[in-house]
């Protein structure tokens, strides 16, 4: 196969490349540099791919062991080594304190916000929250589903506005 062969049929396969990448990476930047790793690994060893082979599988394979590689990198990159002598410190939770003033801040608003929720919106959120399934909270409750998903909906609804004091800002 040609140079300009191999390059048409990547280009039919590596749209759908993308969502895969997607769903490794959980981010739309790091999935697009993947994409391109893994594109430029395709064609700088296009030699080796074989005519007659799965090429969208070739792909994926290329893609799934870059995004592990990179992975095992950034881990070994941010991995900690302490070589100080008194290592019996590490895991001493003896000389640690915590500040426990805002998550019971916190705690308290949450509890606050989920008792102002209205009963027909707040029993549904606490028996989902709680575990139960959203079968098993319609028939306790004797409701259809589609109305238990509805309402713990609006109770997230309802919580997240209640509290988006805490939401996370970067």
């Amino acid at each position: 196969m040609t140079a300009l062969e191999f390059t048409y049929h990547i280009g039919k396969v590596s749209k759908s490349l993308k969502p895969f990448a997607l769903r490794l990476t959980k981010d739309v930047e790091d999935a697009n540099d993947l994409l391109q790793d893994t594109l430029l690994k395709a064609f700088t060893n296009r030699d080796k791919y074989t005519d007659g082979t799965n090429l969208k599988a070739w792909l994926y394979t290329i893609m799934k062991n870059t995004f592990i590689t990179n992975y095992q990198r950034m881990v070994r990159k941010n991995t900690f080594i302490d070589t100080t002598d008194n290592l019996h410190y590490i895991n001493s939770m003896d000389s640690s304190t915590d500040n426990t003033a805002y998550s019971t801040f916190a705690q308290e608003d949450i509890q606050r916000a989920v008792s102002a929720l209205d009963e027909t919106y707040r029993m549904p959120f606490m028996m989902h929250f709680r575990g139960f399934k959203y079968h098993e909270i319609a028939a306790r409750l004797d409701i259809p589903i589609g109305t238990v998903k509805n309402r713990i909906h609006i109770a997230r609804k309802e919580l997240k506005d209640k509290l988006k004091v805490y939401a996370y800002q970067a």
